[in-house]
């Protein structure tokens, strides 16, 4: 697929990204709690580092990203830079399974809808809605600019709703072309505007704001409620 040249520059604060609330409860580790004395952390870390990709990124062990991209020192960085390092094996709609990428959305709503669909879709598949699963709502500030999908129909492959495919394909150029990374319209929420961020850097003044609470009771419509 041919690269797009259309690049917009954005400035858009207070984009949403969520993640489950129990990878972001604890900035230090999340084996703390379970720990009952420093020795036993120790021993907890050293099982921990043998497998965990964000640590293996931040020490340069990873094939998809260098850890001269990932970011240190800033707060909620561990954050940024796992969602680079933990891609899912088949990869997500604009990375492989090497090397993640930071989604977020312009608005809220947007960021539900897509975790909501993809949620459910687990669920549809056991046939089973009944759970209860909180999310934390990260904001994150963008100031660059970044290949623009919106208005132009020769990338609607890429938007394929049961498709990643041409999308993937379309990264793997702008990736290999230094792109910043790609805005595009939801395919999950109509009127909603994603951004898929390639570069950690760029992730900027990342915090915490409301913590949500996704409810299925036997109906793939979630109820939803913060708290």
């Amino acid at each position: 697929m041919r690269v797009v040249h259309k690049i917009t520059p954005l400035r858009q604060y207070d984009t949403c990204r969520l993640i489950p609330s129990r990878f972001a409860e604890f900035e230090d580790s999340v084996l703390t709690p379970l720990a009952e004395n420093d020795q036993v952390l120790r021993d907890l870390f050293d099982l921990d580092n043998a497998t965990n990709e964000r640590l293996r990124g931040e020490s340069d062990l990873l094939p998809g990203i260098g850890m001269d991209e990932l970011v240190f020192g800033v707060p909620n960085f561990r954050i940024v830079n796992a969602a680079y390092t933990y891609a899912r094996p088949e990869g997500s709609r604009f990375n492989d399974g090497e090397r993640g990428a930071w989604y977020c959305a312009f608005a809220a709503e947007t960021a539900l809808s897509e975790v909501i669909f993809h949620k459910t879709v687990e669920y549809v598949e056991i046939n089973r809605f009944d759970d209860s699963v909180s999310y934390q709502s990260l904001l994150a500030d963008f100031n660059a600019g970044f290949h623009d999908l919106r208005g132009l129909d020769a990338y609607l492959p890429c938007l394929d709703p049961d498709s990643y495919i041409a999308s993937q394909a379309l990264a793997a150029e702008l990736l290999e072309a230094g792109s910043m990374g790609v805005i595009y319209p939801s395919v999950r929420h109509p009127g909603g505007t994603n951004l898929a961020c390639f570069r950690p850097a760029l992730v900027g003044n990342v915090r915490k704001a409301q913590t949500y609470r996704l409810t299925w009771a036997g109906s793939p419509r979630p109820a939803v409620e913060i708290i």
